[in-house]
């Protein structure tokens, strides 16, 4: 029995990101998405896509696996993820999967090292810790000198911190606020608004209409749903509980400020909540 309520899919799930992004007959809609924030001189006209899995030189070296890898009509490389939830030295492994597109492009015999350019694209479902205090959700980060200026133009990194978009469809000003408010929302929606009727958005939506999937895919794609969700649990708690965690820290503190200055345990008791036992033992 299906537990799928909604009308669309998740796109931040696996199986929803490559079903609309992911194959052949869908391709329009990553390149009409991946043109709202690359460059002008590298706009998308054609992309293939290449295997998803990359193996290191040597038998130690880690595997490297993307959501999406494909190389654009000009030899651009583009790999393209959606994050889920913050995870330790993920900028280290950013970098780390760029090498794997740079490599690949060495040729045996005589090569004068000429690369194309490589992108690296992340679709953040969290916000990044150093830049919480911001609203720019967009981050494009290249290799600079040591007065801004570009040093190397054919190795960028782009992040959006999805959870920062917050505009509701009658404030989208454009096609890339209209892609944003997809990636954030497109589950929850049981009509199609009026503001995505691009041909583009027609399309997604006639891919992403549960009702048209197979059997298979239906249980593939409840399989990854549970696997999103779990995960959204997971970092949800987590937050909580250091709040909480937070919280608690700050009580004690206070409490132990307040026995120093010579209050009462009785006072310090109402004061913060703590029992007797507590306060006696800071």
């Amino acid at each position: 029995m299906s537990n799928l309520t909604g009308r669309y899919i998740n796109p931040l799930t696996d199986f929803g990101f490559k079903k609309l992004f992911g194959t052949e007959p869908n391709k329009d809609l990553l390149i009409d998405f991946l043109n709202q924030i690359l460059p002008e001189k590298h706009q998308i006209k054609d992309l293939n896509y290449s295997r998803n899995e990359h193996l290191g030189q040597a038998e130690l070296d880690r595997k490297a696996i993307f959501d999406l890898y494909c190389i654009g009509e000009s030899g651009e490389r583009f790999i393209v993820e959606v994050q889920k939830a913050k995870q330790n030295y993920f900028k280290d492994r950013s970098i780390y999967y760029s090498s794997f597109p740079i490599q690949e492009q060495a040729k045996k015999g005589d090569w004068d090292f000429k690369q194309d350019p490589v992108y690296t694209v992340g679709i953040l479902d969290f916000i990044f810790d150093d830049h919480k205090n911001e609203d720019e959700l967009l981050h494009l980060i290249e290799l600079k000198n040591q007065r801004c200026e570009v040093f190397y133009d054919k190795l960028k990194f782009i992040y959006i911190e999805l959870p920062k978009f917050k505009k509701t469809q009658d404030e989208l000003d454009d096609h890339f606020e209209k892609w944003l408010y997809v990636f954030r929302h497109l589950s929850e929606l049981q009509d199609r608004p009026q503001q995505l009727q691009d041909r583009i958005f027609q399309k997604l939506f006639d891919t992403a209409e549960i009702a048209k999937f197979s059997l298979e895919e239906r249980v593939a794609y409840e399989e990854s749903l549970k696997y999103y969700r779990d995960i959204k649990n997971v970092v949800d708690t987590s937050r909580e509980d250091g709040i909480e965690e937070g919280k608690e820290k700050r009580t004690l503190e206070i409490a132990r400020e307040l026995k120093r200055s010579g209050v009462s345990i009785d006072v310090i008791m109402k004061s913060t909540g703590l029992s007797k036992e507590e306060i006696e033992k800071l």
